[in-house]
């Protein structure tokens, strides 16, 4: 092959390495937009869970909070699904950026239900933090010149340089805190102490309705 077919064939293969260039380029776009939730823009549970985890192993500190919106259901029924759409959008917004601003993730679980990382100087400076959360996450919701209220329950665990510790395990901690939030009506509860083994009762996570209650904890 003389120069001039290696140069004919380089510029003929040019555009097509380009092509697959980009059609690479857009796929892993595509993958990545298939990984956040739609609505919010925020992690779904698998992108979340697989940051999650890398929190949870770089960060000496950390919290594993769940959150639930309170009344949520209702907000859907007065004002409609849209208005409901826009108060999910402003709750993953401020979930975001207070998690971010301390070095952590954030996801939508689903529904109403979202998660987050953060990093926390001091196991003792944690309620002043949940509390700061509790607070921006009740501000009111402008949705077409209507103030919709906004409630959260949240549960954390803190993760303090435990050894092995397992996010799905901190999960359902996490989980088990903001049920005993919500059954007292909102705000904040953290889950002390190790990890069980197990942390279902007879099928379901303990700390839903109808189980065992949390032990210990603040609020």
């Amino acid at each position: 092959m003389d120069a001039f077919d290696v140069l004919s064939a380089g510029v003929t293969a040019g555009p097509l390495v380009a092509g697959w260039s980009v059609h690479t380029l857009w796929m892993r776009r595509r993958l990545a937009r298939e990984r956040l939730d739609a609505l919010t823009g925020v992690p779904a549970r698998e992108l979340f869970t697989s940051f999650a985890r890398r929190d949870l192993r770089r960060l000496e500190r950390a919290a594993v909070l769940v959150v639930d919106l309170d009344g949520f259901k209702a907000v859907n029924d007065r004002h409609g699904h849209a208005a409901g759409d826009a108060v999910l959008v402003a709750v993953a917004g401020r979930l975001r950026r207070w998690a971010v601003s301390r070095g952590g993730s954030v996801g939508r679980l689903g529904g109403d239900e979202f998660a987050a990382t953060a990093f926390i100087e001091s196991p003792a400076y944690l309620p002043r933090h949940l509390s700061t959360l509790d607070v921006a996450l009740r501000e009111p919701v402008l949705f077409r010149e209507k103030e919709l209220a906004v409630g959260a329950s949240i549960g954390s665990f803190i993760h303090a340089g435990l050894p092995r510790v397992d996010f799905t395990r901190a999960l359902r901690r996490a989980d088990e805190a903001m049920y005993v939030a919500k059954r007292e009506g909102g705000g904040w509860r953290i889950a002390t102490g190790p990890i069980p083994e197990t942390t279902t009762t007879n099928g379901r996570r303990t700390g839903r309705p109808g189980t065992t209650p949390l032990p210990g904890g603040a609020r």
